[in-house]
């Protein structure tokens, strides 16, 4: 833009943001593999909405009530961290999504002995 002030080719996630800097608010670049970013764009619908999908179970927990349990998992959602994942009810979640929960009922310890390699007999 000038001496003092650079425009800067911001990711789309940012495109709502002002790109035109003053160069006291920069700093120089150093290069790092890391910093490459992968991102999926978003199937947004017209009312410009898209669709949670969940990926992954990752915790089990019972809330007791008062007169009942109900049992929770964590849920890790498609688009989001793992810090972000969130408690939903055990039931709607098999019931919406059965797949999450396939290879979870089909898992046991005797499976992971033998994964590890503890009940095989081989040299």
């Amino acid at each position: 833009m000038g001496k003092v002030a650079y425009e800067l080719g911001l990711p789309p996630t940012l495109a709502g943001m002002h790109n035109v800097f003053h160069v006291s608010m920069l700093r120089k670049y150093i290069p790092d593999p890391s910093h490459d970013l992968n991102y999926e764009l978003l199937k947004i619908k017209d009312n410009l909405t898209y669709e949670e999908v969940p990926i992954q179970i990752l915790d089990h927990k019972d809330q007791v009530l008062r007169t009942n349990t109900i049992s929770l998992v964590k849920v890790l959602w498609k688009n989001h961290t793992v810090e972000e994942a969130s408690w939903e009810r055990e039931d709607e979640m098999k019931s919406n999504y059965p797949e999450l929960f396939f290879n979870e009922d089909m898992y046991n310890f005797e499976d992971e002995i033998f994964l590890r390699g503890e009940g095989c007999n081989t040299p």
